[in-house]
């Protein structure tokens, strides 16, 4: 990414439906040469435009985060963890925790059940612990590499 790529991405962050004819006036370029790079960035995984949501406002008010400790392979863990439709983010990690996944539910029952019956059931989940979410604090999205 070129100093143009990161000031296209820069815009698209602060709003993500920016014209092309407004961002090729933020960048000093063509609309074409604008959209030929936002199309570069997208197809190699640079970065997405999608709507960001806050599940608490949108009737999911039970967020937790569960870290669990695998036996075998965690990719593979993590792998089936990532179809549960309430998983939100999943990463592998280093440390006390093999794979964190990230939830939203409707209510504890929704999280009690999501526990029980779907993530302890995965083969190769060996110790599950859930740290319910009480606040938001920071959510950013305007991250930007140097």
């Amino acid at each position: 990414m070129d100093d143009i790529d990161k000031a296209i991405v820069a815009a698209l962050q602060r709003d993500g439906r920016l014209s092309y004819q407004d961002l090729a006036l933020a960048v000093s370029l063509s609309p074409s040469a604008v959209r030929q790079r936002v199309q570069r960035l997208l197809t190699h995984g640079g970065f997405q435009v999608v709507a960001v949501t806050d599940p608490t406002t949108l009737g999911y008010p039970v967020m937790a985060m569960i870290g669990l400790r695998t036996e075998g392979s965690a990719r593979e863990v993590a792998d089936r963890i990532a179809e549960l439709e309430e998983v939100i983010y999943l990463v592998l990690t280093a440390g006390s925790f093999d794979v964190l996944a990230e939830v939203v539910c409707v209510d504890n029952d929704q999280l009690m059940r999501l526990v029980d019956d779907d993530i302890k059931a995965v083969p190769g989940v060996h110790d599950v612990e859930i740290m319910m979410e009480l606040a938001i604090h920071t959510h950013r999205f305007t991250w930007r590499p140097r």
